[in-house]
């Protein structure tokens, strides 16, 4: 379905950088970047609000960049930072990657999840505090963007990833207020680790594309819903640990249950609700 044709990566941060090489290899295409303006959807330091959910963002890129290069496939990323959904207290990075084939009428996504992100940011009074958070969120190595408070963007600098730089740019803002606002630059250029992430989704919808339909033969037969009630080795009961996987195809409807999808028969007693209420 996809060997040979003509891929459009619709990004301005270099994403390409991760996702060409994933869609050469196993998918066997040829990528081009169009030059786009994806910000006018969104930006992660919030000049531009993002109006839409990540998926139909993700969407709009594509339809940009498939306009634009006259490609009938194109694919997009589109990443969400804040509190993890189920761990409290704990920020995430989620990324997804959406590939649209506009020739077959299909789309196809992949999704990664994870709390390893430097996502932060901080109001400042001295360069200490600078420098504080800058070791924390891995500096040079990613980069830093300052502005003169948070929700104002009339002085902002993005791109910040070197010592010389950042102490230039505090220098110019600490002469005009006495505190500032640092953040992490999420932007994917400046940004190794959400980088690692935005491949690890790329991954996932490509084995997803390799899943293929038992009923018509489609690609992207895929995991629906996670059923829950693998039971306790203890008491037989029903716990709240997945049992089986339920498959379906997005083009013929065909479902398939696939049981005890990690070969793990049951689940130990410490997670039970009977034995360990």
């Amino acid at each position: 379905m996809f060997k040979g044709r003509k891929i459009a990566i619709a990004s301005m941060h270099q994403k390409e950088k991760v996702i060409s090489p994933l869609l050469i290899k196993e998918l066997e295409m040829q990528t081009v970047v169009p030059e786009i303006n994806t910000d006018l959807l969104g930006t992660f330091s919030g000049e531009v609000e993002r109006n839409s959910s990540p998926y139909k963002t993700a969407w709009k890129k594509c339809m940009l960049a498939m306009n634009i290069s006259r490609c009938d496939v194109a694919i997009s990323s589109e990443g969400s930072f804040g509190a993890h959904p189920t761990i409290p207290f704990v920020n995430a990075n989620e990324e997804l990657v959406l590939l649209v084939d506009r020739k077959n009428n299909l789309e196809f996504f992949g999704r990664a999840l994870t709390t390893e992100t430097n996502f932060s940011g901080a109001s400042i009074t001295t360069k200490k505090e600078a420098y504080d958070f800058a070791n924390n969120i891995g500096f040079p190595e990613h980069a830093i963007i300052v502005k003169n408070q948070e929700k104002k963007f009339d002085e902002s600098v993005k791109g910040i990833n070197s010592e010389t730089h950042l102490e230039k740019v505090l220098d110019t803002m600490f002469s005009k207020y006495t505190d500032i606002w640092i953040e992490t630059d999420m932007r994917a250029l400046y940004n190794p680790t959400r980088m690692k992430i935005i491949e690890q989704a790329t991954k996932n919808l490509i084995e997803k594309i390799h899943s293929k339909c038992p009923n018509c033969f489609q690609p992207g037969f895929w995991i629906v819903e996670a059923i829950k009630g693998l039971p306790c080795s203890n008491c037989k009961f029903p716990t709240r640990s997945v049992k089986a996987h339920l498959y379906q195809c997005k083009s013929c409807q065909f479902e398939l249950t696939k049981e005890y999808p990690t070969n793990k028969y049951h689940e130990e007693p410490t997670y039970c609700d009977f034995c360990n209420p």
